[in-house]
């Protein structure tokens, strides 16, 4: 496991009761460097959508439990936010929220010339990563 898989892994476990306790969803965490900066970013939502108050919230007290923890080596920025428009699908939870709707597909090596997709999701098989437009 790599530190950056590491690092997001044991903050989701952390971010999780946090979540459950205010009834929202943990979308994703990530940890990337951005030119000469650290960041770990976490995505929330919930029903009817997210807000800064609830951002600051769970920003506050996950920052709180981050550095009692102090298990990153590196110096980082702490982001909490909604995912967005963008809502990227990664999870099995993400396709199935978008099974019978318009989603954009990328890819990392083009497929018949082509390396981005767009169409309606009618299935997806979680084991093989296959989806049908």
């Amino acid at each position: 496991m790599t530190k950056r898989e590491e690092y997001e892994k044991r903050t989701e476990e952390l971010l999780l009761p946090i979540i459950e306790e205010k009834q929202f969803e943990l979308v994703d965490v990530e940890y990337l460097k951005e030119g000469s900066n650290w960041y770990l970013r976490a995505y929330i939502d919930k029903e009817g959508g997210i807000t800064v108050d609830d951002c600051e919230l769970v920003s506050r007290t996950l920052s709180d439990i981050l550095d009692k923890e102090d298990f990153i080596s590196d110096a980082y920025i702490l982001e909490v936010s909604s995912p967005g428009l963008g809502r990227p699908l990664k999870k099995e939870k993400d396709f199935q929220r978008s099974l019978g709707k318009e989603v954009e597909i990328h890819l990392y090596k083009p497929l018949n010339k082509q390396k981005e997709y767009r169409g309606i999701l009618h299935a997806y098989d979680k084991d093989n990563g296959a989806t049908r437009f």
